[in-house]
């Protein structure tokens, strides 16, 4: 698909946690796009400690079906040049930015379960392409594992909760790494889950989406117990150093 500059209003947001803010922007000019569930869309700001533009990209979070807005999931990064311009941005409120693009996207036929991992605001995609497929009616099992860090970060919780009450072949496990005192869930990092879940990576199909560690060692886990299709998307905080979890 080609890349399309687009004008859009913010719509609305939420404060998800003390630093993940969901932002919506209803689409001007042009009024609709197409895309794909898992690609981003970017956006060029200044960066006062470059002195010059640089470009931001932030995953879609919302499904392809919701053709005339685009929902992104986003870091408060001190300093960070992309994260100060979009926070900084209110209801009502008119700015720009190009996409869609990215190859991170599903390439599935409807023939194997799914497994998402994901660490921190990499769940964006994940929310994405997890819509799309139960809206689809998708049949084959979907799997998400989430790494966070704390009680204080999380959200989605009662969403992904509510979907998977809906529809039998959704399932999502969140684990914390550094956990507080009256976390009941489950603990340590998210590669644990894939470690001790996963038994067959047969018609099993593997998305990563978040720290280069992650993503190398879960792809190190699969690896191991057999071949399957796995896809990945590196996060980078808005400073361009990893998110660690």
């Amino acid at each position: 698909m080609p890349l399309q500059l687009f004008q859009a209003t913010v719509e609305h947001f939420r404060d998800l946690t003390h630093d993940v803010r969901e932002i919506a922007f209803r689409l001007a000019d042009p009024k609709e796009i197409t895309f794909k569930a898992g690609q981003f869309v970017s956006f060029d700001v200044l960066s006062p400690r470059l002195n010059k533009p640089v470009t931001r990209p932030y995953s879609v979070a919302s499904p392809p079906g919701q053709r005339d807005r685009v929902t992104l999931l986003l870091n408060l990064v001190p300093g960070g040049p992309g994260s100060t311009y979009l926070f900084g941005l209110k209801e009502g409120d008119e700015t720009r930015f190009k996409g869609p693009a990215g190859s991170f996207y599903l390439k599935e036929d409807g023939t194997r379960d799914l497994l998402f991992v994901a660490t921190g605001t990499g769940i964006a995609p994940f929310r994405s392409m997890v819509y799309y497929l139960l809206g689809q009616g998708y049949h084959r099992r979907i799997t998400l594992y989430w790494g966070l860090r704390s009680q204080r970060d999380l959200y989605y919780q009662d969403e992904l909760g509510d979907l998977a009450a809906r529809h039998a072949n959704f399932q999502f496990v969140t684990t914390l790494s550094r956990p507080e005192p009256g976390w009941t869930g489950e603990t340590g990092r998210v590669t644990r889950l894939v470690q001790e879940r996963v038994s067959s990576v047969a018609d099993l199909s593997v998305y990563l989406c978040g720290n280069s560690g992650m993503l190398e060692e879960v792809t190190a886990i699969v690896r191991e117990k057999g071949l399957c299709p796995i896809h990945k998307e590196k996060w980078y905080d808005d400073e361009g150093g990893q998110e660690e979890y």
